[in-house]
Parts: C-alpha cells; sequence; structure tokens
C-alpha cells in the first residue's frame, strides 16, 4: 500500500486531539514523516540505560516539559534538536497533534500525559544522534497500515502477562506508546 502525504496532511491538520489537562506531568514527542518515495516515519532506538525505563525500546524524539518550555510544541522541538539534531522549526513543517497518551513504565501507569506532534519533512537531513539515542530508523507506514508487518508481544502489566499488538519493523518490534500514537494516527482515515 502506497500512502501519500498530500492525502493525510489534511487530516492531520484538521484533527481536534483528546487532551489530558490533570496529568502531574507533560511530555511531548515529535512524529515526523517524510516521502522518500513513499510515506515513512522516523523512528528512534533508545540507548540501552538501566537508569532510563524505556531503554532499548524504539520511539519518537521526545522527552518530558521542562520550566523552560512555553508549551508542549516547544518541548518536542527542544528534545528533537537534543537528541538528534534536527531543528524542527527551520528544517520542517508542522502538521498537527495527535491524542495525548498515558505512559507506562516497567508496566505500571505513570501520572504522565505524552503529547505526540506531527512534523513532514523533506529530504534527508544531516543528523546527529545523542548519547540517549542508539539508531535513527526511517519507516515504510504502509506496511504498518496493511497489517502486513503486524505482530505481538508478551508483556507484564502489574504482574499480569499480557499480549501487545506491534509493528515488525526489520529486527526491532515497534509496540506501546509508540504503536498507540501511530494506530492514532492511522484512525485518521489511513486504515
Amino acid at each position: 500500500m502506497l500512502l501519500r502525504l498530500e492525502g493525510l496532511r489534511p487530516r492531520i491538520e484538521s484533527y481536534v486531539p483528546h487532551l489530558m489537562a490533570g496529568a502531574a506531568r507533560h511530555a511531548a514527542v515529535a512524529l515526523i514523516l517524510r516521502e522518500s518515495p513513499e510515506l515513512e516515519v522516523m523512528l528512534i532506538r533508545r540507548t540501552e540505560r538501566p537508569s532510563d525505563p524505556w531503554s532499548g525500546h524504539i520511539a519518537f524524539p521526545g522527552g518530558r516539559r521542562e520550566e523552560r518550555d512555553a508549551h508542549l510544541l516547544e518541548t518536542a522541538v527542544r528534545e528533537t534538536r537534543e537528541e538528534i539534531a534536527l531543528d524542527l522549526e527551520r528544517q520542517a513543517a508542522f502538521a498537527g497533534r495527535l491524542d495525548d497518551q498515558v505512559a507506562y513504565a516497567r508496566g505500571a501507569r505513570l501520572d504522565m500525559a505524552i503529547s505526540p506532534f506531527v512534523f513532514t519533512l523533506s529530504g534527508s537531513p544531516e543528523l546527529v544522534l545523542s548519547d540517549e539515542v542508539a539508531e535513527v530508523i526511517w519507516a515504510p507506514l504502509g506496511p504498518m497500515v496493511s497489517g502486513e508487518v503486524d505482530t505481538s508481544l508478551q508483556h507484564e502489566i502489574n504482574g499480569v502477562a499480557v499480549t501487545l499488538p506491534g509493528f515488525r519493523i526489520g529486527a526491532h518490534t515497534v509496540w506501546g506508546l509508540t504503536h498507540r500514537m501511530l494506530a492514532n494516527l492511522f484512525d485518521l482515515g489511513v486504515r
């Protein structure tokens, strides 16, 4: 399935996201799309560190809101610049915002809302990875939307083994928060 940005962008721009105002903490991520020649999404593999509850996971660039951030969009832009040296304000176009998502770490729900902001990118800018990012992966959206790369994995939540949906991208599995954000994007009428 070949997806085009021209069909998806108007849906993203007009989407009214569900926001979570009551969370104690907030974070934001950048969901970055490009056509090359098919529509792809940028994923990062987080560096493995014992102190990081999402260590080694496939994710989007982003992180926690800091006091200096005027708003969550600024958080997504700052964190992306810090993690992969991509200046979204100059090198990409803002397309819209998706639904806020509840964060989970090591199987426990956190009092944290994570806001995904969608950007579109032309070309392949040079990226410089910080020590927080082990690798950048450009993954085509078509196989995810068509179900071609659907998979599942077992995970423990509050001591109970559950089966969670995912996408198999090469040697990696996209699951959890990142999978939920992509599903939200696909629910805009792509599937």
